[in-house]
């Protein structure tokens, strides 16, 4: 099973930086693709950006490209999200997730099998 615990959110200032991560408790990291997910106020959860079994392949939204960075370390059961140049726009609670398949299989929330409890990320205009 897959056990995801969010780290690292909290309050920035516009332009500043964070980093999160989620760790895995489980022994079946390296199995699955990746996400991180965000959810603002009154909107739908969206993906910004996912990672492939082996780090080969990486999908971004376009409303973060050039400005996160996804990564995993698979010994350390660990993905990350780095955020550079924070926008208030990209206040949400963020969440990482895990899934079977393929990379480009699906991007929806539901095509996402486990989900983490999420961290919420404040950008301050």
């Amino acid at each position: 099973q897959v056990h995801l615990v969010e780290s690292g959110g909290g309050l920035v200032q516009a332009g500043g930086s964070l980093r999160l991560s989620c760790a895995d408790s489980g022994r079946t990291f390296s199995s699955y693709i990746m996400g991180w997910f965000r959810q603002a106020p009154g909107k739908e959860r969206e993906l910004v950006a996912s990672i492939s079994r082996r780090s080969g392949a990486t999908f971004y939204a376009d409303s973060v490209k050039g400005r996160f960075t996804i990564s995993r370390d698979n010994a350390k059961s660990t993905v990350y999200l780095q955020m550079n140049s924070l926008k208030p726009e990209d206040t949400a609670d963020y969440y990482c997730a895990a899934r079977g398949g393929y990379l480009s299989d699906g991007r929806k929330e539901y095509d996402y099998d486990f989900w983490g409890q999420g961290t919420q990320v404040t950008v301050s205009s």
